[in-house]
């Protein structure tokens, strides 16, 4: 698919599928997707529960193996790579799960959390430069190394949590994170937190970011392109300002509509043929649309057939 950017992706999904089920009545939890995600930006991918976010994020992170299409790692396919491939790939590739309670082993420090990394990944450190490290990633996602790093994660707030998870996936010096709805199970109140951290990665570090979201709102402020997706399909992607500004696709307008907004009128009727078809636009969202229409510059939609 088409992005803005114009350096050479990092990481790559290349027209990939998943496929669950029998083959008599196949589920396709991934159905031909594509996106690439290039340093310095953030792409968000969007959509309501079950739609296939997860899934990619799982193709990205080698949990699943595609059952058609390639993944795609500094330009070529990573495929069936050797053991020394893998762990490179592995250190460029980081991801921050949605549970900062599940996510941290509750018997190990905060320092043991960290430090655990920097022995996989970074053997030549020692003892002394370890520290150090750790408290060089515990400042860079603003956190008091001198209070945290001798605590355990049940001492910690919710927000702080995620901070230490972030912490961990920078310390292999990765390329690219995928963070897989890093805010939902937060307080509203340190949401932007954490926001503005990855963000500020993504500045400072020449990130490229995959923000996996059902919240349109945190995805208009942390992303530069967006991806809207339903039953495994991207239906229509783009710059976010163009997507959400201009949705075309009757489910990126269904999903806009049931977005809290302060500034709407009740007898707003801008999406008042989106809600009253809903159960039509997902029956037919969810056939295969393999077409794809440019419908503006770095905007592009894949039109229900009807």
């Amino acid at each position: 698919m088409t992005t803005a950017a114009t350096d050479q992706p990092i990481l790559a999904l290349d027209n990939v599928s998943k496929v669950f089920g029998q083959a008599d009545n196949p589920v396709y939890a991934a159905r031909s997707v594509s996106f690439a995600l290039h340093p310095g930006r953030t792409l968000a991918l969007v959509g309501e529960s079950g739609s296939g976010k997860t899934t990619a994020a799982r193709l990205i992170m080698r949990e699943y193996v595609p059952d058609e299409g390639r993944l795609m790692f500094r330009g070529a396919p990573l495929g069936k790579a050797d053991t020394k491939a893998i762990k490179a790939y592995r250190s460029s590739v980081q991801m921050v799960f949605q549970d900062p309670f599940s996510s941290l082993n509750p018997t190990h420090t905060i320092r043991y959390h960290l430090e655990r990394p920097l022995r996989l990944h970074q053997p030549h450190l020692n003892a002394s430069q370890r520290k150090a490290t750790i408290e060089e990633l515990l400042a860079r996602v603003k956190l008091d190394p001198a209070l945290l790093m001798g605590k355990f994660p049940h001492e910690l707030s919710g927000g702080q949590r995620q901070r230490i998870s972030i912490a961990r996936a920078l310390a292999v010096n990765p390329e690219v994170i995928v963070a897989d709805e890093p805010t939902s199970m937060l307080d509203v109140s340190v949401r932007q937190g954490i926001l503005n951290l990855l963000n500020d990665m993504k500045a400072e570090l020449g990130l490229a970011l995959l923000y996996i979201t059902h919240d349109i709102a945190t995805a208009r402020y942390v992303a530069d392109d967006i991806m809207v997706m339903y039953a495994g399909q991207i239906v229509e992607w783009g710059s976010v300002d163009s997507v959400l500004g201009e949705p075309h696709h009757p489910y990126t307008r269904l999903l806009l509509a049931a977005v809290p907004d302060p500034d709407r009128r009740f007898n707003d009727t801008r999406f008042t043929d989106e809600l009253s078809q809903t159960d039509i636009i997902r029956r037919q969202a969810a056939l295969p649309q393999p077409e794809t229409v440019q419908v503006g510059n770095n905007h592009f939609i894949r039109p229900m057939i009807r």
